[in-house]
């Protein structure tokens, strides 16, 4: 089945779903319901796990319920596109990270155009990703990483939870800086990327800090470097790219919220401020440094303007290592 047939397949399910839902009553102060916040990849993530604490302080505060769907596939698309289809009232928005905003560039035909087929809410946060290696490989820096894979590049593949995920985007650096060529293998989300690696069928994994990290620490895989210019304060121990003899290897995640196009102003910022206020509530409390995220606040225009200029960088940088979208 093509990307673009799961995709339909996808979304008829989805309005179907909808379809049999009870009523709710419409006019009334937002909001007046359960707002679904659909996160576009497996259960477990760093996008998921920040997504469920966003949503529990946002219920909180909000007055209803707010849930949280997995609806992991194609790229990320598939959630997408099932926030893109649903109606602009605030109820269903999408949960993402840099992801999103990359899906025109490395599909060669994208469901949608992220800069101008959705609404963006809120830039609530972001954070340095972590490089992991499988423990059958003797290598201990990233400098020996690049030094192995030069001369025997069809040993070393690196996983990706989706293309154009933050960990895909720190990996093609990583192979321009280090003037290296590997096989690069997305998957449906860390989880089972990230099950490989521990298992031995590929070498290199670059994700987030908050899932990959609990695993180093527990010997299952080698923690080689953090993709930021100072270490993180959730794992001191781990050197940056340039103290693993790769400088210049900075990427972050970063993570937010987008709606259907065509959203009423009040309802959108309504819900930057909500989102923004949850994180700050979470930072406060310190459960962003338990999972290594730094708290974002931005306007939606200050938003939509970062994520046009994010995506202008990234695509140059695809361009550089001759990337062609799949």
């Amino acid at each position: 089945m093509s990307v673009r047939h799961f995709i339909t397949a996808a979304l008829a399910a989805a309005v179907m779903c909808g379809s049999a839902a009870p009523g709710f009553p419409q006019g009334g102060t937002f909001p007046d319901r359960t707002i679904r916040i659909i996160v576009p990849f497996a259960a477990g993530g760093g996008v998921d796990t920040l997504a469920r604490l966003m949503a529990e302080r946002m219920q909180a505060r909000m007055g209803v319920n707010v849930i949280v769907e997995n609806r992991a596939g194609a790229n990320g698309t598939i959630g997408g596109a099932g926030v893109m289809q649903s109606p602009p009232d605030g109820y269903t928005l999408l949960f993402s990270s840099n992801t999103h905003s990359m899906a025109k560039l490395v599909m060669a035909r994208p469901p949608y155009d992220p800069l101008t087929d959705f609404t963006s809410i809120a830039r609530v946060g972001e954070a340095p990703l972590l490089t992991v290696m499988s423990n059958a490989m003797p290598q201990k820096t990233l400098a020996e990483v690049a030094e192995a894979a030069r001369k025997e590049p069809d040993k070393w593949t690196a996983g990706t939870p989706a293309l154009g995920s933050p960990g895909h985007i720190a990996t093609i650096q990583f192979m321009r800086l280090a003037k290296v060529n590997l096989t690069v293998t997305p998957y449906r989300g860390t989880a089972p990327a990230l099950t490989d690696v521990v298992g031995g069928h590929i070498q290199l994994l670059t994700d987030a800090i908050v899932v990959l990290l609990p695993q180093a620490r527990d010997g299952k895989v080698k923690a080689l470097a953090v993709t930021s210019a100072k270490r993180s304060a959730i794992a001191p121990d781990v050197p940056t790219g340039a103290e693993s003899g790769v400088p210049g290897l900075e990427v972050l995640s970063w993570y937010a919220v987008w709606g259907p196009k065509g959203m009423p102003d009040d309802v959108v910022k309504r819900l930057n401020a909500e989102c923004t206020s949850a994180i700050g509530e979470l930072a406060r409390a310190g459960k962003l440094n338990e999972i290594g995220v730094e708290p974002v606040n931005q306007t939606p225009q200050a938003f939509a303007d970062f994520m046009a200029a994010e995506v202008a960088r990234n695509g140059e940088l695809l361009k550089s290592v001759n990337f062609q979208p799949q």
